[in-house]
């Protein structure tokens, strides 16, 4: 535009050079020509408008601002006088905004040492939300907005407080897995066709299945001594467990608990109609292993991880 501008100005900088040397009468004989050529333009247009470039207006704005009001509407032209006068208008306010505009938008951006000390705060202490790291920077001398400790979080893809401090299931499991078993009876039919009740222990960490016993009447008395047998099995192991998740079944005593709350292990107690929080033994549990359906009494101890990954494959 402004490339435009300029190329109107000089072509008409040399128009105006060559009316100097003509007379009065010649000049008038040329406005008339000119008056007549625009009111045929405007006949054979109808109601049709011209259409100016932005570098039209100004300098048609430019030319004819400073005329009186009634003089412009005595001038000919192809579009209303306060149609210029609104060009010019606009031509002004253009430019005010021009310079009123800030060389650079909005606020200078969060320098990074205090951006990494904000996302550092917040990653050491999870039950910390925004106001209080906000209140934590202001006591070490960092004057920083509430608003912008909270930009600087969500941009980084920190949740709020008590979403980043509250603990799931998932996230305990994880987390404790070195100390967790889970136990869980399963019932199996031998080739004879008695049903037993198989009372396995996996391990979390290392998917090791210990079969604890089988038995078709798994009374109180029973499983109480598969419980024994159980913590004399993991001090000779070494293993140093500090959970035990279990189901509300009624073939647990009280008893039970009680033997493994001496040895230093918490029974943990799956939800209701919730098998997902014992799903390891439940896995287990809903696959045949060979070693429960055998009829033969010294069935083995110890069965490695590939019955419980062998349950996973299956869905469990």
């Amino acid at each position: 535009m402004l490339l435009r501008l300029a190329y109107l100005g000089v072509t008409n900088a040399f128009a105006m050079l060559r009316l100097l040397p003509m007379s009065d009468r010649e000049k008038e004989v040329e406005i008339l020509a000119l008056r007549h050529q625009i009111a045929v333009l405007e006949r054979q247009l109808g109601k049709r408008r011209v259409r100016f470039a932005p570098s039209d207006r100004a300098f048609l704005a430019a030319l004819v601002h400073r005329l009186p009001r009634d003089v412009l509407r005595r001038v000919r032209l192809l579009v209303r006088p306060d149609t210029v006068l609104r060009w010019h208008r606009d031509l002004i306010a253009r430019r005010h905004a021009a310079k009123s505009r800030p060389r650079s938008p909005g606020r200078p951006r969060t320098v990074h040492s205090i951006r990494a000390l904000v996302l550092r705060l917040a990653r050491e202490n999870p039950s910390w939300g925004y106001r209080r790291v906000h209140g934590e920077l202001l006591m070490l001398g960092v004057k920083v907005a509430a608003s912008t400790v909270w930009e600087i979080l969500k941009e980084a893809g920190i949740d709020p407080a008590p979403e980043r401090s509250s603990s799931t299931w998932a996230g305990f499991l994880r987390s404790q897995a070195d100390a967790l078993l889970a136990c869980d009876f399963f019932e199996t039919v031998t080739l004879t066709g008695a049903r037993l009740y198989v009372f396995a222990v996996i391990e979390h960490a290392s998917r090791r299945v210990r079969i604890l016993g089988a038995s078709a009447h798994p009374s109180a008395s029973w499983v109480v001594q598969a419980a024994k047998n159980l913590i004399m099995d993991l001090e000779d192991a070494g293993c140093r467990a500090r959970f035990m998740i279990r189901d509300r079944d009624g073939k647990f005593p009280e008893l039970f608990d009680a033997i493994l709350k001496d040895a230093g292990i918490e029974v943990v107690l799956s939800g209701v109609r919730m098998p997902r929080m014992n799903s390891p033994a439940s896995a287990y549990a809903g696959v045949n292993v060979w070693a429960a359906s055998s009829t033969n009494t010294n069935m083995p101890r110890d069965l490695h991880g590939g019955g419980y990954r062998h349950a996973q494959d299956l869905g469990g």
